[in-house]
């Protein structure tokens, strides 16, 4: 544990096995109801329902005290998926086992039609980011709000590929994403990629594989950001199945600090994979969630690099949020 610039009590996110939970605790998470679960982890921890209040917040997670009051009384339930990195950092804080609230808010219930973004880039980025995104989407005709563009596809599973070279800088990222249609109509995705500072954005490259082919871009370079539009060569019917993949090339960039992939709706399956250059090897990769870019991670899990230089990071039901991996080098 540490102390903040106030001297405010800070928990890091440490995680527990069930073993390592007195009984009362334990039996709770197995067998309980999730108010009970929460109610009783709180009390374990000797916080008060301001003090958790806080330490959510420093996690970029903002609930009402009046909603945890509800959420431990049995009261209200959390709202799946929206509620889900809410429920995370308190997995996080109460230094709980990952996922032990998580599958105590019952099934993910089926989402209506017409389905949009849960959040808006505003949710997730910090600083002016959201609004250079949001005008780079308005150029492309896209509402910032919703993403129409994005809404009618569903993220089964997303694979990001990154290369770091000898330089230790990032070089290129291969992507390949499945997704269905959640209604008859859709033609296209628009990817929006950050680069890291110092990133020269007019000479950032995208090229496409199978499934897609690029359309419009638009690039910001103060911001160092671009939105492509990815056209596939159909409309897609509701419930269509389509995989389409595409490569980001910038060598521009400076020290690769890490990746994190901004998901602002959920993917059921995100597989993030980093291949070092083998005279170029980090000396840590910790696997992070992160509620927003400027938050601490709710989750975090340090990673294994294989002899072949490649670390793998996997999310299950990812987003809303961030998730990636930070890179340390000394």
């Amino acid at each position: 544990m540490s102390r903040d610039g106030e001297g405010a009590l800070i928990i890091e996110p440490v995680r527990r096995g069930s073993g390592d939970l007195p009984a009362e605790l334990a039996d709770a998470l197995r067998t309980g109801e999730f108010h009970h679960a929460l109610r009783t982890a709180i009390s374990h921890r000797g916080l008060s329902l301001a003090r958790l209040r806080a330490h959510l917040a420093l996690r970029g997670v903002q609930i009402g005290q009046s909603t945890l009051s509800y959420w431990q009384r049995g009261l209200r339930q959390p709202e799946v998926p929206k509620a889900l990195p809410a429920v995370r950092a308190l997995e996080s804080v109460l230094q709980l086992p990952a996922d032990s609230l998580v599958v105590l808010i019952g099934p993910r219930t089926a989402r209506p039609r017409g389905h949009q973004a849960a959040v808006s880039f505003h949710d997730l980025r910090s600083g002016d980011m959201g609004s250079i995104v949001d005008q780079l989407l308005t150029d492309l005709g896209v509402l910032p709000s919703s993403n129409h563009s994005n809404a009618d596809l569903e993220l089964l599973s997303v694979h990001d590929r990154i290369t770091v070279d000898e330089r230790r800088r990032q070089v290129s990222i291969r992507t390949r994403l499945v997704t269905r249609a959640r209604r008859h109509g859709p033609d296209r995705y628009v990817t929006v990629y950050n680069g890291d500072p110092g990133c020269k954005i007019d000479d950032v490259e995208l090229i496409t594989a199978e499934g897609c082919r690029v359309g419009r871009i638009r690039r910001h370079p103060g911001g160092e950001t671009m939105a492509t539009e990815l056209l596939f060569d159909r409309k897609l019917g509701e419930g269509d199945i389509h995989v389409f993949c595409f490569e980001v090339r910038d060598d521009s960039s400076a020290l690769f600090p890490g990746y994190y992939r901004m998901l602002r709706d959920q993917a059921a399956s995100y597989l993030l994979q980093l291949q070092f250059a083998p005279t170029a090897m980090p000396a840590r990769c910790t696997r992070q969630v992160r509620a927003r870019d400027d938050a601490l991670p709710v989750e975090a899990e340090e990673l294994p690099l294989d002899t072949g230089g490649v670390t793998s990071g996997y999310f299950r039901d990812a987003g809303p949020g961030l998730a990636g991996i930070a890179v340390e080098w000394n």
